[in-house]
């Protein structure tokens, strides 16, 4: 069974995702992490942001596994690393380039043997146009800004809701705008507004629509 789930940022596509896999039996895998990995490498090994052809050719030796939050980049865990800002400000950047998406569809499709749910941003609409199950989660601006506010507080990191209100607004201007692979729900996904739901429920929605 493949179940995809996509959204734009901090919608809870990961929080749920980890949670229906759990449920399920199945793997999860956050298709962000392995963008946040890309980008780390070209940060750290000089890869210029705005050379496509360097990134492509980048992406295309890279091996990156995920397990829950967790993230290998050429079988170093950096996890740390890949949710530090300077990977934030520049990862949609390094997604939209053709090559590196089609780097990344491919080891997404290669790690999803067996079943998978997979969140992400084009899942249901290009990694996998065929899952057996789609939906797309949304939720309104000073939700997601609530929502981020919380993890950084969490962990001991300073919020400001107005730079992160911006933040959010720029990251789905720049992901639905993109030419390759837009973020958009799938014609045949179920869309779910996560604004008054909390996680259980979120997860409970689709585990019902899954039918398990």
């Amino acid at each position: 069974m493949i179940v995809a789930i996509d959204g734009g940022v901090a919608t809870g596509k990961s929080a749920v995702g980890r949670r229906v896999a759990a449920a399920l039996g199945l793997p999860f895998i956050d298709t962000g992490l392995m963008y946040r990995a890309a980008a780390l490498a070209a940060l750290e090994r000089g890869v210029d942001i705005a050379d496509g052809a360097a990134l492509t050719q980048l992406a295309a030796g890279l091996k990156v596994r995920t397990e829950g939050r967790r993230v290998w980049l050429d079988g170093e865990e950096v996890t740390d690393r890949v949710y530090e800002p300077r990977i934030s400000e520049v990862v949609s950047r390094v997604a939209k380039v053709a090559g590196v998406r089609l780097a990344m569809v491919a080891l997404q499709r290669a790690l999803a043997r067996g079943g998978v749910v997979m969140a992400g941003r084009d899942i249901g609409t290009v990694v996998f146009p065929d899952a057996d199950h789609k939906f797309f989660l949304t939720a309104s601006v000073d939700e997601r800004v609530r929502r981020r506010a919380a993890q950084l507080e969490a962990r001991g990191e300073d919020a400001d809701p107005e730079a992160m209100a911006t933040e959010v607004t720029a990251r789905d201007r720049m992901d639905s705008q993109r030419t390759v692979a837009p973020l958009r729900a799938a014609e045949d996904a179920v869309v779910v507004d996560t604004d008054a739901l909390d996680v259980d429920g979120v997860v409970a929605e689709v585990l019902h629509r899954v039918g398990a």
